[in-house]
């Protein structure tokens, strides 16, 4: 009878894991990166190159790192993207020295915002109920950050449109509640000032990008007509 038990626990415990391990994810082990000094490739492909623009001009005051996917608050980085790291690291200078964060990924996600966007944007979880996961791989840090500001009811107002419209700093002011270095936030750093001309110049990067042209063209108008997809 003992053995009969043994045998049932082991299996359900067996069958617990396949809910609590996160499949292996070959997206986890590649990233791309970039010389120091110029903003990374995004991971995804596809999508409007307004939002790109945006997302990389982000990263660039975010993260500022030349492998942003891997990077933790601090400049440290990480080598295991199967999901968020959620490590709490001191704030050592800013409004908020003497706490910890655990800002990760090119967006500087801290755990709970990841795991509330994740769970409403992230195409690919695994597990389910309480043993869900989120890999944190690049094209998914991506992919989340895209779907959350193509979402107009999050944000109340339509993102994509305004870039396109050329409202940069209108944009830039509503993020700013939740990345806090774009210029309207309470941690304004040396990249700052500059996100006009960053944008500007990813704009046209992805613009060629998008209209089959070699990334080291770069057209005179960033805001030149271009056929987008949401």
């Amino acid at each position: 009878m003992a053995w009969r038990l043994g045998v049932s626990l082991t299996l359900l415990l067996g069958l617990g894991a396949l809910f609590v391990l996160p499949k292996f994810d070959p997206k986890s082990l590649t990233w791309p990166t970039t010389e120091p000094g110029r903003i990374a490739p995004l991971a995804m492909s596809g999508g409007n190159p307004y939002l790109r623009a945006l997302m990389r001009t982000i990263s660039a005051s975010e993260s500022n790192d030349a492998s942003p996917y891997t990077v933790l608050y601090g400049g440290s980085h990480i080598e295991n993207l199967q999901e968020h790291p959620d490590r709490c690291i001191p704030i050592r200078w800013g409004p908020n020295q003497g706490l910890c964060t655990t800002a990760a990924g090119r967006y500087q996600f801290i755990t709970t915002t990841w795991l509330e966007t994740a769970e409403k944007y992230h195409p690919a979880p695994t597990g389910e109920w309480m043993w869900r996961r989120y890999s944190f791989a690049p094209e998914y840090q991506d992919r989340v950050v895209y779907a959350w500001l193509d979402d107009v009811n999050y944000w109340g107002t339509d993102i994509p449109q305004l870039l396109e419209d050329g409202q940069l700093q209108t944009v830039l002011k509503r993020l700013s509640g939740t990345w806090t270095s774009l210029g309207y936030g309470i941690e304004s750093n040396k990249v700052t000032p500059h996100l006009m001309h960053i944008y500007e110049r990813m704009l046209a990067e992805e613009i060629a990008l998008a209209n089959g042209l070699p990334t080291n063209y770069l057209p005179t108008v960033a805001n030149q007509s271009v056929e987008t997809t949401r």
